[in-house]
């Protein structure tokens, strides 16, 4: 028997609720701020085929959801406070989908301890879309924001860059999209393994908080591509970036796949969906950075150094020549 809306929120997202959700039984959640502290809100949307594959499981569509907006949370230093989600369903879903969406989605809100608050759940002609709005804190004045990146700044980045735009080409050739990737054969399937799920199901680097707070002068997530919001982050600023890929941020899953095929190198300095942080951290602090974030288990690399503005952006090859791209970043439209 199909359920109207309140049946199927009652069963599969209430008890998914924070108490500020109020058991998803009024119109809108109740939310009170810690002491001193100021709210920060983002949101974003995905749809099926265009930011996930309507054939990825449920539950990862769910998580992945979720981890993008709290990686957005994690570039500001905020602490995850909750989220609102908004669900428009095509024809054809069944129980087991959503309840497996919904098993996910409760799963990674409890890892991260972001508690469902509200939203709304509608029907769609298709395709599967879905909205989050996650909602998190920091002290008052404590926002790291993109654009107070200074020459002389250090640049870092978490994890490492590019392997969910490797994972993408091997997860089309999953799902018969077209044929294996050449330079798939060079890696091993664990390392394969590896790629795929760092498209499917990023990991917020939660975990770089503090140090964001006590030493970073500017931050964002990189979603849309190193290269393209390395340069977005610095036209905010008013600053140009020398960018050294000598010593890249690179899986080994990464690093053999580019022996094999050296154009790779683009694709994994400018494809999109890593969700890691890029920051500028002052040298004075950069000692305290890189401690804070080992005491976390985040690894930070660093990549470079902010610049002015006059001297333009220069990124430099593993090989150490210069570098030009064709498309700087991932993008939708």
């Amino acid at each position: 028997m199909a359920l109207d809306e309140a049946e199927l929120i009652a069963r599969y997202f209430a008890p998914l609720a924070g108490a500020g959700g109020l058991g998803l039984r009024d119109d809108a959640a109740l939310l009170a701020p810690p002491p001193g502290a100021e709210i920060v809100l983002t949101a974003d949307a995905l749809v099926a085929d265009v930011h996930f594959f309507a054939a990825d499981p449920p539950g990862r569509i769910a998580a992945k959801a979720l981890a993008v907006n709290l990686s957005d949370l994690a570039a500001k230093a905020a602490e995850p406070l909750g989220f609102l989600l908004t669900l428009a369903l095509p024809p054809g879903w069944t129980p087991d989908w959503l309840e497996g969406f919904a098993q996910g989605l409760g799963e990674a809100a409890g890892a991260q301890a972001c508690p469902l608050l509200g939203g709304d759940t509608v029907a769609t002609p298709g395709p599967l879309s879905l909205s989050i709005t996650a909602l998190g804190s920091v002290p008052a004045g404590g926002m790291v924001r993109r654009a107070g990146a200074k020459p002389g700044d250090l640049l870092y980045v978490s994890g490492t860059i590019g392997d969910a735009a490797l994972g993408l080409a091997l997860r089309r050739a999953e799902l018969g999209q077209g044929p294996p990737p050449e330079w798939a054969a060079a890696l091993s399937s664990e390392q394969q393994e590896t790629l795929v799920n760092r498209y499917l199901q990023p990991q917020p680097r939660l975990g770089l908080r503090a140090a964001l707070r006590a030493c970073a002068s500017a931050a964002m997530d990189i979603s849309d591509g190193l290269v393209g919001d390395l340069r977005a982050m610095m036209r905010a600023s008013g600053t140009s970036a020398r960018v050294d890929l000598r010593e890249p941020p690179f899986s080994a899953a990464a690093s053999a796949a580019l022996r094999v095929d050296a154009s790779l190198l683009e694709r994994i300095a400018c494809g999109g969906d890593d969700y890691e942080i890029l920051c500028a951290v002052p040298p004075a602090k950069a000692e305290r950075f890189a401690s804070l974030a080992a005491e976390a288990g985040v690894a930070v690399v660093p990549i470079g150094s902010v610049e002015p503005a006059s001297r333009g952006d220069l990124f430099l090859a593993p090989g150490g020549e210069p570098l030009a791209f064709r498309r700087e970043r991932f993008s939708h439209f």
